[in-house]
């Protein structure tokens, strides 16, 4: 006898079942990680709402929204964290569901598979800029992924909710217009590589436009105290400089800073924290405050034009270490947290059921795997085999694989740390725009040449992992405090 709710079951659309699939994750998603995880940015974002007074370290956007969660009484970090998670299953249903209703079946499988996937998921979990950016992404592009994968127009409605959802993402990470900006450009008109110019002008203008206007938004329109985050990257690479070049490299600071700055070993390509006022290193900062921002980009400008060399052989080192790629296994800021920051503000943890999940994850995390350069090789390969023109699928995959690629590649230039979660919008789009792509055959010899190149680049990863020696197996062992 069949039962009545396999029957009803039965009666649905193929979208409606994938639909009410995602909706189904979402809330065990929500139960499972309640009330969400508080790490240290967030509890210092939540002191931001609680005192009222912002400032631009983080994102004050995200201050702001979240004030008003806690204007209407809702405390905590659990609507930040819910929000999070509707957007995140919301987008990724969105595009399963659509692809249900053409009959890729597999494809939408293996859609909302990729949300379950242990260190996309618990990172999610944590409230951070990270998983706010990723999940208002992807929530965009499953709005357009599911008018344009089921031969519909955009309504005006969708793309104000998609600029709206682009909007927030752009003003919620510092870095997030380089992902943004070709993502947008694919989004709201559907991509096409014979105009590949003016797609290209309009991502460079929009890039550019938003550095712009950003720190405007941030401290005129969202009223957020500067703070003197923007001097990070100049220290970071400077002390790069130095560490490379010698002492004279850069003349903004004496030769004996940058001699102690060596001899007290402050310097690594994995990060600039060590540098922060109050660590063991923090005396360059120290001997920075105070100056005006125009000396300090001078100085840092003018020692790359002086030792390019040198500054592109941080930059490399550095992005191999983002990238996590010739690395050995177990290099920190990678493992998701299962548990919240101690804080005074009563920002609780998920149950310890979530610990052997989070374990999971870290160890996916670690292995080559979890490497970003993987997603950026396959990035690359759906930009090679797509065929956007010929199926409204590869049409999505491409504007999500740029916005991937060019994130990525970012990190060449702006990046001072190593943290795999700056890579969640980024692994999340390559690995989406590659199950878009397999929706079709592709031809078999230049798939074959990009798996090949994948598989070298897992290798080479692999190696990495086994021969390098350990750098040190959490973050106090980098900071040496």
């Amino acid at each position: 006898m069949v039962e009545p709710g396999a029957t009803a079951l039965r009666r649905l659309s193929p979208a409606a079942r994938f639909g009410l699939g995602a909706a189904l994750l979402c809330i065990l998603s929500l139960a499972f990680f309640w009330p969400g995880v508080a790490l240290y940015d967030s509890v210092s974002q939540y002191q931001q709402v609680v005192s009222g007074s912002y400032h631009d370290w983080h994102p004050p956007i995200m201050a702001r929204l979240w004030s008003l969660f806690r204007g209407a009484g809702w405390h905590g970090q659990s609507p930040m964290f819910a929000l999070q998670l509707l957007l995140y299953w919301g987008g990724l249903g969105l595009i399963a569901a659509a692809l249900a209703r053409v009959g890729a079946w597999k494809s939408a499988i293996a859609a909302l598979a990729l949300g379950l996937w242990p260190p996309f998921l618990a990172w999610d979990a944590a409230v951070l800029k990270d998983g706010q950016m990723a999940s208002a992404m992807l929530a965009a592009t499953g709005l357009v992924g599911w008018r344009r994968l089921t031969g519909q127009e955009l309504r005006g409605i969708d793309r104000a909710a998609v600029i709206l959802l682009l909007g927030y993402a752009v003003l919620v990470r510092a870095n997030a217009i380089f992902a943004v900006a070709p993502l947008a450009v694919g989004l709201l008109a559907p991509w096409e590589w014979r105009r590949w110019p003016t797609r290209f002008a309009l991502i460079a203008v929009g890039t550019l436009a938003v550095l712009a206007m950003a720190p405007r938004i941030n401290h005129g329109l969202l009223g957020a105290d500067a703070s003197g985050v923007e001097a990070t990257q100049p220290i970071f690479d400077m002390a790069g400089i130095a560490h490379r070049a010698g002492p004279d490299a850069v003349p903004l600071l004496s030769r004996g800073t940058w001699q102690k700055v060596d001899a007290e070993r402050c310097y690594t390509p994995v990060f600039w924290d060590v540098f922060a006022s109050g660590r063991r290193c923090g005396f360059i900062q120290d001997d920075l405050d105070g100056r005006p921002t125009r000396e300090i980009f001078m100085g840092w400008t003018g020692a790359i034009r002086a030792h390019p060399g040198a500054y592109a052989s941080h930059r490399l080192a550095h992005w191999n270490m983002t990238m996590r790629w010739l690395v050995p296994w177990h290099l920190p800021l990678a493992r998701p947290e299962a548990g919240s920051e101690p804080n005074d503000f009563g920002l609780g943890s998920p149950a310890r059921i979530v610990e052997p999940y989070d374990a999971l994850a870290g160890e996916l995390i670690d292995s080559p795997l979890g490497a970003p350069i993987l997603a950026l090789a396959t990035a690359l390969a759906v930009l090679a085999l797509a065929r956007p023109a010929a199926s409204p699928a590869h049409a999505l995959a491409v504007p999500l694989a740029l916005s991937a690629t060019a994130m990525e590649l970012s990190f060449l230039v702006v990046s001072i740390s190593s943290d795999w979660r700056y890579h969640l919008w980024s692994m999340l789009a390559a690995w989406l725009a590659a199950i878009l792509l397999l929706t079709r055959p592709v031809p078999r010899r230049p798939a074959r040449i990009a798996l090949a190149l994948i598989l070298l680049v897992g290798v080479t990863s692999l190696g990495g992992r086994i021969l390098l020696p350990s750098i040190g197996d959490n973050y106090e062992d980098l900071i040496g405090d």
